[in-house]
């Protein structure tokens, strides 16, 4: 099981610290920070520059912690809220399939982030040589609780940034 824990948590955070290596420095043919804070800005997540900032950490530092296997949980709900917000702005009404642009991977992801908050990230990893018991059903629902308090806080500050002011009072209204 030990050689599974660490592909499962060593491979998807590679992966991620890539991901946010490409919003963050523009590495591995990403757009940097200008490139990914303008897509941004046409998801509505506004202004894009601080949402790419944002994304690009949440997604190279937990990537990190989860390739080292490190505070798994806290790896787990920076990776749910950045899949989160993805689903629900780029990947919104495309469907499933990632085939046809939709949150497919983001839902992947997402799990596994959860199912390793949950389970732990096994006896090679930084947690375990460390002794932190951060591991179990109750880290694993507080991942998932602020990962989509996060994701979803994203998005709603993203949408007052558009209006410049409170959705409840715009500025110049």
């Amino acid at each position: 099981m030990d050689i599974g824990l660490l592909a499962l948590h060593a491979i998807p955070g590679a992966l991620f610290v890539g991901h946010g290596a490409q919003k963050l420095f523009g590495l591995f043919g990403g757009h940097g920070i200008d490139g990914t804070g303008g897509f941004f800005e046409s998801l509505g997540l506004r202004p894009g520059r601080v949402h790419a900032t944002a994304a690009g950490l949440a997604e190279f530092g937990g990537g990190l912690l989860l390739l080292l296997g490190l505070l798994t949980p806290l790896a787990a709900a920076a990776i749910i809220a950045t899949m989160v917000t993805a689903s629900l702005t780029a990947h919104r009404g495309k469907g499933v399939w990632s085939t046809n642009g939709g949150w497919e991977l983001p839902l992947v992801f997402g799990t596994i982030a959860f199912a390793l908050a949950g389970v732990g990230a096994g006896d090679v990893s930084l947690d375990n040589a460390l002794g932190l018991d951060v591991a179990g059903t109750a880290w694993a629902l507080g991942a998932l609780g602020a990962g989509l308090v996060g994701g979803l806080g994203a998005i709603a500050a993203g949408r007052i940034g558009q209006h410049g002011g409170s959705p409840a009072h715009p500025q110049g209204a």
